[in-house]
């Protein structure tokens, strides 16, 4: 089982889990059930992530926080486990602890390995064992990007390239028309597929082509209107009418998996890359975003769409049934939300059964 990556280079404490923390834990939900063959302990290894070693306990791996007794304040802070720990199963509580149970988390019980929290000045985090792969979705932290349909004719674009050139690389110079609002540095943009909601068929958004990086150079002064910018980075050639939005900040998150806040109940609006069918460790776009209640690390179950067929066991005369009846939908995988948009939302897909498509159910774990 493949998980995310926790990206963070904040100094702190590495506040770690049950048995240290001061707030009572909540009880684990009714659907957070330990494995049957759960194991007593586990050593944490290099390569190991706190949802594949959940995995080795929990029936579902995202419920993770309610078995390490971390309240919704906590599971905002940064919480680091390390190679050479060993995680314990307190079957006696239902929690997960790197505390020996029967100890006092103090390291006095007899056999008692001791594993106080640990305060780290320098590079807390970097050893760290990483809450779900960054490899896969850190692309998508900086580079994808979705843009509104009215956004699209508010963005600075680019006019014009240094004489003349229409196709535009690297250290290139390019002179740009718009609103900066204050920014210096741009990603460039040309925009993509269109996503349509697939219950109601509203454009909501474009998924737009990433290009590279630009940099302000000058700002426009009278009488030229026109702001001079140098191409920082290329990743395909760009040219004049491509635009730019503003660069978002460096991603500093401690993934979570949590149940939203809202019931959600979501269709599979887009596959990255544009192939038909998507499979474990690829990414998703789902028609809910931040005005529905979807935040980072909310988990989403899916469900194949289940077809609408004809009954051929309809006869002529037979009332009150339709011709056509509608399949139940088919639990196929879980999707991790990473990042969030107004309306749309990404996910990863962390298990799958079945291949997911566009029109694929995504809504609140049951």
């Amino acid at each position: 089982m493949k998980n995310f990556s926790t990206v963070s280079a904040r100094i702190a404490v590495a506040a770690l889990f049950a048995g240290v923390l001061a707030a009572p834990a909540q009880a684990a939900p009714k659907s957070c059930n330990f494995r049957p063959n759960a194991p007593d302990q586990h050593l944490v290894v290099k390569g190991d992530t706190l949802w594949d070693i959940s995995g080795k306990f929990l029936e579902h791996a995202w419920c993770w926080p309610q078995v390490w007794g971390l309240n919704k304040e906590q599971i905002k802070n940064p919480h680091w486990i390390y190679p050479g720990q060993i995680v314990y199963f307190d079957r006696a509580t239902g929690r997960l602890s790197l505390n020996r149970p029967g100890s006092d988390g103090s390291g006095g019980a007899t056999g008692t390995l001791r594993l106080s929290p640990q305060v780290r000045t320098e590079g807390l985090g970097i050893d760290a064992i990483a809450s779900i792969p960054s490899d896969i979705i850190d692309p998508f932290l900086s580079q994808p990007l979705i843009v509104g349909v009215n956004e699209l004719a508010t963005q600075p674009r680019i006019v014009a390239g240094v004489e003349g050139h229409f196709y535009l690389g690297k250290d290139d110079k390019v002179y740009v028309r718009g609103n900066l609002k204050g920014g210096s540095s741009f990603q460039v943009f040309r925009p993509g597929t269109p996503l349509k909601d697939p219950e109601t068929g509203k454009l909501l958004a474009y998924e737009a082509v990433y290009l590279g990086t630009a940099k302000l150079q000058s700002e426009a002064k009278p009488p030229a209107d026109v702001h001079t910018f140098t191409i920082a980075s290329s990743k395909m050639e760009m040219g004049v009418g491509d635009q730019l939005v503003l660069a978002p900040p460096t991603a500093i998150r401690n993934y979570v998996p949590h149940q939203p806040d809202r019931a959600i109940n979501a269709r599979v609006l887009g596959i990255y890359s544009g192939v038909t069918y998507a499979g474990q460790n690829q990414v998703v776009s789902v028609n809910r975003g931040s005005v529905d209640g979807l935040d980072v690390g909310a988990v989403l179950q899916l469900y194949n769409l289940g077809r609408t067929v004809k009954d051929p066991t309809i006869k002529a005369g037979m009332m009150g049934q339709s011709a056509m009846v509608k399949l139940p939908d088919e639990e196929s995988g879980t999707l991790f939300i990473f990042r969030v948009f107004k309306n749309i939302s990404y996910g990863l897909i962390m298990q799958v059964t079945t291949p997911v498509e566009v029109g694929d159910v995504a809504k609140s774990p049951e």
